[in-house]
């Protein structure tokens, strides 16, 4: 192992949008702190911006679409994955009317993207069912 380089970047675990510095070395993420010259948090992190980072590496992420045909989980392409689910919504819409989906969006995300989502359900889908985890 070598030094680690110091990459300056945005945590991703909820819509905050803290600095960190994150450490990498042999391109796997071996530390992560907070960067003190980051508006948002100066410095500091909760405990999942600091240390929840195991997942990028896991090998049991999932790095390409899934499809379940014939009860089994088959890979699939983006292109099919995207298709097949706005097949599902529009048949659901189509069969038991807009109210019929809901969405949940998530404080993972940034504010554009919960933007995005609840301009989706209201614009497309037509519907107000959204909900989402930002109050914890």
């Amino acid at each position: 192992m070598g030094e680690a380089a110091k990459v300056k970047t945005v945590c991703g675990y909820c819509g905050t949008g803290c600095g960190l510095v994150v450490e990498v070395d042999d391109n796997k993420i071996v530390k992560i702190r907070g960067d003190k010259d980051a508006p948002v948090n100066k410095g500091q992190t909760c405990v999942k911006g600091s240390f929840a980072y195991e997942y990028v590496h896991s090998n049991r992420r999932l790095t390409t679409p899934l499809i379940r045909k014939a009860g089994e989980l088959v890979e699939t392409t983006w292109e099919e994955a995207y298709t097949f689910i706005a097949d599902k919504l529009k048949g659901i819409k189509d069969q038991f009317g807009p109210e019929a989906i809901t969405m949940f969006a998530t404080a993972r995300s940034t504010n554009e993207v919960n933007y995005v989502t609840q301009k989706f359900m209201r614009a497309v889908i037509g519907s107000n069912n959204i909900d989402g985890c930002n109050r914890t």
